[in-house]
């Protein structure tokens, strides 16, 4: 480990919620960082009828899914329709779903909007939200304090440095967008994967805690904007960045102080670093 303030030219660059697991994400120009992640941040998913999250990794035409901001929460919109999905918490009864290993008690938005969802996307299927009161722990493994995850894969925030891209991109035929891998924070300046070994760093008055690099799946390959599945940027990260059987990009990172704002272009410095 050691220490570093060579940190002057990194900065934030983007933020990005995804209020709905597996559906389009929303840029913000500032976002607040809670215990889950990011306030609004995949609060809300899709289950089938065993009450099991439903995934873009198997129904690629989630990508068409797009959200935007509404006085009243955020509006969904998909193939010319659109849905509005209130932010005040739902008083269904609640159910118990099934996100990966974990078993999470969720509460349905309301029949309509599982109704809605069911018409666009072809297949039955419930809209539910995770309260902010349920709990959902981080693998302890990687857990510094009993942490919290919403309903993300498996950590709150997701950091990506853009250079890190630039250099994927230099490799790849067709250079692919940041939103291949649905990051929360995009930072500029440093080297391609100093992320990797950020063990504390701050953004602004907020401070976090880099845990484990990200190992990436199929749905780096979904193009964000048509569904389609191709091969890449996946075969060519698994030549340069594969470790064991795991393809590595971008690092998960755990917030150490809640409450606070981070806003595009706060200076990120870096306080610890560990080996990659």
């Amino acid at each position: 480990m050691q220490e570093t303030n060579n940190t002057a030219a990194l900065r934030v660059s983007e933020l990005w919620m995804y209020p709905v697991k597996s559906l389009g994400g929303i840029a913000v120009p500032q976002a607040k960082v809670l215990a889950k992640g990011f306030e609004y941040d995949r609060r809300w998913m899709l289950i089938d009828e065993r009450n099991e999250f439903i995934t873009q990794r198997v129904l690629h035409q989630l990508a068409l899914f797009k959200l935007s901001f509404h006085q009243h929460g955020f509006m969904l919109h998909h193939a010319g329709h659109e849905m509005l999905l209130p932010l005040h918490e739902h008083n269904s009864e609640p159910i118990r779903a099934t996100i990966w290993d974990d078993a999470v008690e969720v509460l349905e938005v309301s029949a309509a909007h599982s109704a809605w969802f069911s018409t666009q996307v072809g297949l039955s299927c419930k809209l539910v939200y995770f309260p902010e009161a349920h709990t959902r722990k981080v693998d302890a493994t990687y857990a510094l304090n009993s942490d919290e995850v919403s309903l993300a894969d498996g950590y709150p925030i997701l950091l990506i440095g853009q250079t890190s891209l630039d250099d994927l991109n230099s490799r790849l035929q067709t250079p692919v967008p940041m939103n291949r891998f649905r990051p929360n924070i995009v930072v500029e300046g440093g080297k391609a994967f100093d992320e990797d070994c950020w063990q504390h760093f701050t953004i602004g008055d907020a401070a976090f805690a880099g845990v484990k690099p990200c190992a990436r799946c199929v749905l780096t390959t979904v193009n964000q904007e048509t569904g389609e599945q191709g091969v890449e940027p996946l075969a060519t990260l698994s030549k340069y960045r594969k470790t064991g059987n795991k393809v590595l990009f971008g690092q998960n990172v755990l917030p150490l102080t809640l409450g606070q704002l981070i806003r595009i272009g706060d200076s990120v410095k870096v306080t610890l670093l560990t080996s990659a």
